[in-house]
């Protein structure tokens, strides 16, 4: 059995109108892969995720869904101080959504500050793949940026593979400038990238897929995953095959596309950890994608996903 050590920060959430009814519970980018990977795996897959809560009500009840989930919380910190973030959705008529979101005084923000940490840097050099994402890098403050990349070094030295998934958003980024020399950095320890072209196109300005494809392997990535959305995705390893080309179903009815990328990367690790080939791995991304993004908020009811499973 393969081990995945997913960081990044969960927060509340609060999907509705402003002032109108709304419906409360959580999710973050690299936790909502974590439970979509719990889900599709199952016992094939031990998922742990890294990450920090406050010790109130909701922080608990948080923590008691994801192990009720099957993610492993025994590298979630618990910090007396700080509580969880929390951020509002609001959808428009084509489900596309906007987010207002409060979290710069979260526990996950500091986590790396947490006296605790050391111990999950111990046990981190025990799991077979870290995963984290643009998002679980930019909340921190710039001096954990550096140490967290430093640590990812230190892990992929040992054997330990990296997953990036670059999720540029940037109102998390001092400007464009911060986030990309950032991502070089973690892109020449990346093993496996998981990017969505429209992202790299903003960040970087790729004029199309192939040129980001040779931007990462130019920066050292050793495979790299672009999503395209309706259009399926692309896959390469790079010196090692061809280029890859995997088309998707398109959903006729989107209600909601958050969680979208999240559910293709769970979809497309469960397969990868378990040694399937890209187009298997590439092909459950699509299939796990195409059912979130027909029901509401991050992480959709567990009855939807019930007969989904890639063991």
């Amino acid at each position: 059995m393969k081990r995945i050590a997913l960081i990044g920060e969960c927060m509340i959430e609060l999907n509705g109108a402003p002032f109108g009814a709304m419906t409360q519970t959580f999710g973050g980018d690299s936790l909502n892969t974590a439970v979509y990977l719990a889900r599709v795996a199952g016992e094939k897959v031990a998922i742990d995720y890294v990450s920090a809560l406050g010790c109130d009500a909701i922080s608990q009840g948080m923590l008691e869904r994801w192990q009720q989930e099957g993610v492993g919380t025994n590298l979630v910190l618990r910090d007396e101080t700080r509580q969880p973030g929390l951020y509002l959705i609001q959808l428009d008529e084509q489900g596309e959504r906007t987010f207002l979101y409060w979290r710069n005084q979260s526990a996950a923000r500091y986590m790396m500050q947490h006296a605790d940490f050391g111990k999950i840097e111990a046990s981190l050099v025990d799991v077979d793949m870290v995963y984290l994402s643009g998002i679980s890098i930019a909340i921190l403050p710039a001096q954990d940026r550096s140490k967290l990349i430093t640590l990812l070094a230190a892990l992929r030295a040992k054997g330990v593979e990296v997953a990036f998934d670059s999720n540029y958003r940037p109102a998390l980024w001092r400007d464009a400038d911060e986030a990309r020399e950032c991502y070089r950095e973690i892109f020449a320890i990346t093993d496996l990238a998981l990017v969505t072209n429209d992202d790299e196109a903003n960040l970087w300005g790729d004029s199309d897929e192939q040129a980001t494809l040779n931007r990462l392997q130019a920066a050292g990535v050793k495979k790299a995953v672009v999503k395209m959305g309706a259009k399926g995705n692309l896959y390469q390893e790079f010196g090692a095959g061809e280029l890859e080309a995997i088309a998707t179903t398109p959903v006729e009815v989107v209600i909601d596309t958050t969680s979208a990328g999240d559910s293709f990367n769970a979809g497309f690790l469960a397969g990868y950890l378990q040694d399937k080939d890209a187009q298997q791995c590439s092909r459950q991304g699509h299939q796990l994608a195409g059912i979130v993004i027909q029901h509401k908020g991050a992480i959709i009811p567990t009855h939807a996903t019930e007969a989904v499973r890639f063991v």
